[in-house]
This record gives C-alpha cells, structure tokens and sequence, in this order.
C-alpha cells in the first residue's frame, strides 16, 4: 500500500494534489499509482478542485490512463473524468485533446465500473440534439448503447436506454438495428463481478 504523500499540512489543496501528481509520475510500484489515481479521481468530484486539477494537467494524467493495460488504472481514470466533464471547461478540454476515441475504448472493457463510467462520460460529453461531436453518437456508438440496453445489469441497461433515448434520434436507432455490419456485437458485456480464483 503506497504511503501518503509527504506534505506540509500549510501548503494547501494545490500542494497536496500536486504531491499526488508527483508521486503518480515518480513511483514505480502498481499499487501506488492505483491508489493515487482513485484518490486524484475522487478529488475530481469536488468542482472546487477543477482549477488546481486543470493547472496540474490531470484531466491529460486520466487521458493518458486509459491506454494502460492495468484495468485498475484505466477504471479510476474514466472514473475521474467521469467526476471532471461535467464542467464546461474540462468537457472542451477533454473534446480538443483526443479523448472521445480513449473513452469509447472504454466501452469494450470487462470492468463493469468502467464500462459504467464511460457511458455516463459520453452522455456528459454530448449535448442532446447537437451533432457538433458526432463519434459521439456514431454507428458502432449507438449499436454498442443497443447491445447494453439489453444488458441484466440494471445500471447498464438504464444508462443505455436513457443514452439512445436523450442523445439519439429515431432514426439513428433504427439504423443501428437495422445495419448487417453490427460492428458492436464484438464488444463483450462487462463482467458483474471479479472472475474467481481457481
């Protein structure tokens, strides 16, 4: 379990969130960057550390993530942008730098958490009605939306319903029905629970 990080308790949020970044980039043990990652994407709920989280570059820290294989990180880091994207600033800052194709990744993951995450990140990402995004809501999107409105986790079957009924169009879903390509039916359903041990 990794130590907390060293800080003088005066030198406020920036200088603690700032040992985290730094302990991040500076350790080598897994452990450590996963629980560093959870406790950055938990500061990422409180909008009064968007700034410091801005200026400190994690909202690229948590984009950066989501190409690990450790499926820890890449769950805490769509967790984390999950908790930042709803903020005007930190949604363009997510849409300019190349995240949408990291965070429709994300939807292909056998995390359940992530998967998770990931759809209510593009729901944030998204502006009903507004095709200014359209990967957004492209085919293999909204046929993956389809596949997990069908899904027995009730989480994932609402989150999905309310993505094709809020950020689609009829005709959109329809589509998605009908297409032969069915490019999402490769994408597995996130497990419910940790697979077990033999």
């Amino acid at each position: 379990m990794a130590q907390k990080p060293k800080v003088d308790p005066h030198v406020g949020r920036l200088g603690y969130l700032q040992a985290l970044v730094t302990e991040f980039q500076e350790t080598e043990s897994p452990d450590a960057k996963e629980q560093v990652l959870a406790n950055l994407a938990n500061f990422a709920y409180d909008p009064s550390n968007y700034q410091y989280l801005r200026q400190l570059q994690v909202l690229d820290l948590f984009l950066d993530s989501l190409s690990e294989e450790n499926e820890t990180l890449v769950e805490f880091a769509i967790g984390g942008l999950c908790n930042l994207c709803s903020d005007k600033a930190n949604k363009e800052h997510i849409l300019q730098t190349g995240g949408i194709p990291l965070i429709i990744n994300c939807l292909s993951s056998p995390n359940e958490e992530t998967v998770l995450s990931a759809v209510t990140t593009i729901m944030y990402l998204s502006s009903p009605g507004s095709s200014s995004h359209p990967e957004l809501t492209a085919m293999p999107v909204v046929q993956c939306m389809l596949r997990f409105s069908l899904s027995a986790n009730t989480r994932l079957r609402n989150l999905a319903q309310i993505f094709l009924e809020d950020f689609c169009s009829p005709s959109q879903v329809a589509e998605a029905r009908s297409w032969r390509g069915h490019s999402a039916l490769g994408i597995p359903l996130p497990r419910t629970e940790a697979p077990q041990q033999p």
